[in-house]
Formats: C-alpha cells, structure tokens, sequence
C-alpha cells in the first residue's frame, strides 16, 4: 500500500507491516488521563522506512480536550512542561531560548505557531537595568511568516538570529498533519529533531535542525489538518466493512489508493469547522506549557497571569 501522509511519528510506524521495525523502540504509559507514546528512532534505516530523522518523538493524546474540559487542559499543559524541560539543554545562565512560531496567521489551521508565539513569556529585554527580573529566564521569540509573504525563507530568519543571539536551545511551534481525524486537536508530538517547515502540507521548505543551524532544535506540534484521500480510503474501507464481504479487497483499496493520491484529491487537505476554537485553545495550552518550562522560577498563578 502507499504510505498515508502524517506528521506523527506514531502514526508513521503503526503503517509498518506487522507493527514491528527494527532500530525503533516503542514505549506506553498513561498518566492523569494523557496517554503518551514514545517512538525512538535509533538508526538510518529504520528512519528511512518511517521517513522520520533519528531521534525521540513523545506523543501526547488527550481526548478530552476536544470537550474543551479545564482539568485536561491543565494537566496536558503541566505535563508538556515537564517533558520539554527533560529535554531542553542544560541552562548556562545567559543563554536565551529562541521561540519560533511557523506558520501563516491568515490560514486559521496553520496559524498555530504565531499564536504560541504571541502567548509566549519573552524576557530577554527584561534581564539587564536597575528592573531586572532574576528570577526570570532569558526567552525570546519570533513569527516569521511564510515565504509567499515575506519572501524570506524561516529558515533564513533564523539563521541570522542565531548568528546575533547565540541561544541555548531553538523551540519550534507548528502545525502538523495527521493519519487519524480523532488525533486533530487532541495530540501533542515533542520531538528533538527539529522540523520542516510547510511538511504538514506537502510544501516542503529547509528544514530546522541541529544539523542546519548549529543550536538543539525542539519541536512542538498539534495536528489541525488530515489529507483527503486518507478519509476518502478510510470510508471506502468502513463501507466494506459495513456489507459483511469477508473477501480480502486489498488490491481495491491500493487501486483506488494510487488514483487519489496522483490525482487533485492528493493534494487536498481538510480541517474541522471549529478549527477556530481547537487553534486558540490549543495555542493557551502549548503555551503555558512553554512558559512553564522555561521560567520554574514562577508559580502556575504568576505565568496565567502574565499570559492573560
């Protein structure tokens, strides 16, 4: 069969033939309602099979946060904390951590980055005068627009800024694309291996990672899309499976498969029709969770406060 495009390394290695890949290690646990999935890609050739760099990939899955319920969010977002502090470099004291918010704030579905950035705690400025805050973490942060309207490339941006602010660590926030429609707006993916900008969508620009800018880059995303054909092979199978035909339509399937990815109906993705209120809930998510991990010095109530 042809490989079903997604973003989540998960999702990526349950597409895998008998649910086994040498050179990845697959873990399960459960914690305050939030099923977490760790994919550990370990060599070359098993990232080449997932099409995943090598690396750490946490999967965060929460389904009620598609209830909008309050505790769910809270306990994603500590949890998020918790997870990105386990992995961000170690603090030298005046490095700061670069936020980069990809994405374009006129498409809701990719607005996503932008509106982490614009939650985010940026205190870089407020380190240095007769005010600085010691308690307070140095953090910086950027939306850079997408190239069709800035005509600069995201990862020129942050190559210069690289250059000038010289961080610790570079956190990438974007949109991602899923394999499942239940995992929209309701799955978080952390990984240590940076991102394409635009992959999401199949417009695949230069990627961010440790390779191409000499900085650790951690990426945070949330599915908001699911490509077309992946629902229309998804409704074939169900209404198959819905007659009772015990035969094997395999051939069919990878048939009518081939013909929907060569053909408009590829290229086409789809979002929910509350997409609006899945981005804004899950940029206060994402958010916090930033903010948690990279100012421990304030208390829950102190970061909601300066995030409102």
């Amino acid at each position: 069969m042809i490989a079903t495009r997604t973003d989540l390394a998960m999702e990526a290695f349950e597409n895998t033939e008998g649910g086994a890949l040498p050179g990845v290690r697959l873990s399960h646990w459960e914690t305050d309602g939030i099923r977490v999935t760790e994919v550990l890609v370990t060599d070359n050739e098993a990232a080449r099979q997932l099409g995943k760099p090598k690396g750490s990939y946490l999967t965060l899955e929460c389904p009620l946060l598609k209830e909008r319920d309050p505790d769910a969010r809270l306990a994603l977002a500590a949890l998020l904390a918790e997870e990105i502090d386990r992995i961000l470099p170690q603090d030298d004291g005046s490095a700061p951590v670069l936020v980069v918010g990809l994405g374009n704030r006129a498409i809701t579905p990719d607005s996503r980055g932008p509106g982490v950035v614009d939650r985010t705690l940026v205190t870089r400025h407020m380190l240095s005068g007769p005010h600085a805050q010691n308690n307070m973490k140095s953090v910086c942060a950027i939306a850079p627009g997408v190239l069709g309207i800035t005509g600069i490339e995201s990862m020129e941006l942050v190559e210069a800024l690289v250059k000038a602010l010289k961080p610790r660590a570079i956190l990438c926030v974007d949109s991602l694309a899923a394999r499942d429609s239940r995992r929209i707006g309701s799955t978080i993916q952390l990984t240590d291996t940076g991102i394409q900008p635009g992959a999401g969508v199949g417009n695949h620009r230069k990627p961010l990672t440790r390779e191409s800018v000499g900085t650790p880059v951690i990426s945070v995303g949330m599915p908001t899309v699911i490509y077309a054909a992946t629902l229309a092979k998804d409704a074939f199978a169900w209404l198959n499976a819905q007659t009772g035909d015990d035969e094997p339509h395999e051939a069919a399937l990878e048939d009518m498969e081939k013909t929907l990815l060569s053909g408009e109906i590829g290229e086409m993705i789809v979002t929910p029709r509350e997409i609006d209120a899945i981005v804004q809930d899950a940029a206060g998510i994402i958010a916090s969770g930033i903010n948690r991990a990279l100012q421990p010095a304030l208390s829950e109530a102190e970061i909601a406060a300066m995030m409102n």
